[in-house]
């Protein structure tokens, strides 16, 4: 039994020395894996500023070109007018100069045509005579009065005229 113990410990003794080398060589292995990794990640992000500066500047040059072409191709026309510009002083101001009395194009004057007059005074019996007793009475009941019938009456003889 004796002897039994003895060998289980020893193994237990070497078995622990081991697994802490082991360990430690895959630490030493992970750090200089992770080192590598870090300058390549910094290459990488040294590499795409470069290109993100590249990429504005392009943009930047692009929309630079189209203002240019946007501008020479919106230029407005030259005036009609030459005016003659002067220095206005003290001394040489005229009212004319500063405020120019436009001449004003005055349309064609339409000729009237002349027209019928009518009497303007329509009497009971013209209106009846003209359009009927029934839609005279008709008339008077739908406008409440004699007077707008009449009124409808000289309405009706301007249309037809």
């Amino acid at each position: 039994m004796k002897l039994w113990l003895i060998t289980v410990m020893t193994l237990i003794l070497f078995s622990g020395c081991t697994s802490r080398t082991q360990t430690i060589k895959l630490q030493n292995k992970n750090a200089q894996q992770a080192l590598l990794i870090q300058k390549q990640q910094a290459k990488i992000d040294a590499l795409n500023d470069r290109l993100t500066a590249k990429a504005k500047a392009r943009a930047l040059s692009k929309a630079r070109a189209r203002a240019k072409a946007r501008q020479r191709s919106t230029l407005p026309p030259p005036p009609k007018k030459n005016i003659k510009l002067i220095k206005v002083e003290d001394t040489n101001y005229t009212s004319g100069y500063m405020y120019p009395k436009a001449a004003k194009k005055r349309p064609n004057p339409v000729e009237r045509v002349a027209t019928k007059t009518t009497n303007p005074f329509m009497g009971k019996a013209e209106c009846i005579a003209m359009i009927g007793p029934e839609k005279f009475s008709k008339y008077t009941q739908i406008f409440g009065s004699e007077t707008a019938s009449l009124k409808r009456c000289k309405m009706l003889k301007a249309m037809k005229q």
